[in-house]
């Protein structure tokens, strides 16, 4: 293990993120309206999306873990259907008081909040009515959301996102994760849906910067993207990749203005992504004060594989192909500490903006027989992993504002299986079974809190 000579600041945030459907449970309780995923069934390899772990009526004992281990931020999500149930109407003031006590609650342990305002459960009735962020009524009804949560709790949350992954919404999930329930899924549409959601992001971000001392950042699904072979097209659908999904967002969190190349390929193929003549006075005034991306594994591209005339937003759907020098882990995905520096140290050099990743980890398979369970296998991700982000900030001289791993108390995964966990806490509950939702640390745990407690001078494994 290489012996670190520099110290992170003191002020680094250590921490965990979740998103509301996947941990809050309470489906129909205080008030909440109906979401998407509240009408989706169980499956044979998923739960249903009415209790995930309790944390509605469990949050203080899952604070009381992050505490003990040391962890001084969490991200969490405000369900929209809580405090609005159906999205456009009347707020709900006992889903609103439920948060307030929520980030008291953090705040009384030291624990920073950071809210995220979207991760894809949208309202319903505005699903059913509007076919989701496909309607500008949509994105009107999001920012008039957003907007009275920062009223309501801007005083004591200063770290705000707006959408989770928020290129997912230029990839073909855009149609799974945007509330669009029917249509035909067309090259027009998915640019649409894209564009709506960035106004969206732009109305609250400005609103933000306008109105408040709180700090907002874009928020990215970052995969480092790997031609297959030294094949010319392969390299160029590489960087197609990162300029259509990555970088034409990142254009707009910091320079207020999409990618020339992109909205040349849009007019080219005569997209109607419904770009109005007054969209440029919305985001235009649009800046980030941090970039947050999730980071989880790295991708190899094909360009043998992709069919002519695919668009670059599909070309991960037609051409992914196994990288032979990465491991991959029981799900698929393969684990690559080196593409999580080169991200981070490349969207510093090019941007300038402090980074923050807000979601690291990995999903393994495990069951509970009463004895600690020893997953070495997830310490050892999240030590190369956090000496890669170490690597980036004292050989490459990027600024991050903290490492914050994703579901470290288990949570149903975004699919709802269950059995895929990231937690460094066991939750005693499985796809189809509640049981009692236990709390149960992990190896892992002990390990994390030690890293913590050095703030990451010491990736060592405990003796």
């Amino acid at each position: 293990m290489k012996k670190m000579t520099n110290k992170l600041p003191e002020n680094f945030f250590w921490g965990n993120s979740t998103s509301s459907m996947q941990t809050e449970g309470a489906w129909n309780v205080g008030g909440k309206g109906k979401s998407v995923y509240d009408v989706r069934p169980a499956t044979e390899n998923s739960s249903d999306w009415h209790d995930a772990i309790d944390e509605y009526h469990r949050y203080n004992e899952d604070f009381d873990l992050m505490a003990k281990q040391g962890m001084n931020c969490y991200r969490f999500q405000i369900s929209w259907s809580r405090v609005n149930p159906t999205g456009d109407g009347d707020f709900n003031e006992e889903g609103i008081e439920f948060y307030n006590e929520l980030i008291d609650a953090l705040l009384a342990k030291n624990i920073t909040p950071m809210i995220c305002l979207y991760h894809f459960d949208m309202p319903l009735n505005l699903a059913e009515k509007y076919n989701g962020f496909l309607s500008r009524h949509v994105v009107d009804a999001f920012v008039r959301y957003s907007t009275e949560m920062v009223k309501r709790f801007g005083d004591r949350v200063k770290y705000w996102i707006t959408f989770n992954e928020q290129n997912l919404y230029s990839m073909s999930e855009a149609f799974r994760i945007a509330g669009y329930l029917k249509g035909d899924e067309t090259d027009d549409e998915l640019y649409q849906i894209s564009h709506h959601v960035m106004l969206a992001h732009a109305g609250v971000a400005n609103y933000i910067h306008e109105n408040t001392d709180c700090q907002i950042g874009g928020m990215l699904a970052y995969s480092e993207v790997y031609p297959a072979s030294p094949n010319p097209k392969g390299i160029l659908y590489a960087r197609q990749i990162n300029e259509f999904l990555n970088r034409n967002l990142l254009d707009v969190f910091v320079y207020g203005r999409y990618s020339n190349e992109v909205l040349t390929f849009v007019k080219n193929h005569h997209i109607n992504m419904d770009y109005q003549p007054d969209d440029d006075k919305v985001l235009i005034k649009v800046t980030s004060d941090f970039i947050a991306f999730s980071y989880y594994r790295s991708d190899t591209i094909s360009s043998e594989m992709v069919p002519e005339g695919t668009i670059p937003n599909y070309y991960l759907d037609k051409g992914v192909k196994k990288n032979p020098f990465l491991e991959t882990s029981e799900f698929g995905w393969q684990i690559d500490p080196l593409g999580f520096r080169d991200i981070l140290t490349k969207v510093y050099n090019e941007y300038g903006v402090p980074m923050f990743p807000i979601e690291n980890g990995i999903g393994v398979r495990e069951e509970f027989d009463g004895s600690e369970i020893e997953d070495d296998y997830r310490i050892k991700y999240h030590r190369d992993h956090i000496q890669a982000m170490e690597d980036a900030i004292f050989e490459d001289g990027v600024e991050v504002l903290g490492y914050l791993g994703w579901g470290l108390i288990d949570i149903p995964s975004s699919s709802g299986n269950m059995d895929k966990r990231y937690g460094t806490v066991y939750v005693n509950r499985t796809n189809h079974d509640l049981k009692d939702m236990k709390r149960v640390p992990k190896k892992s745990y002990w390990w994390l809190k030690h890293v913590i407690k050095t703030n990451g001078g010491d990736l060592a494994d405990l003796k």
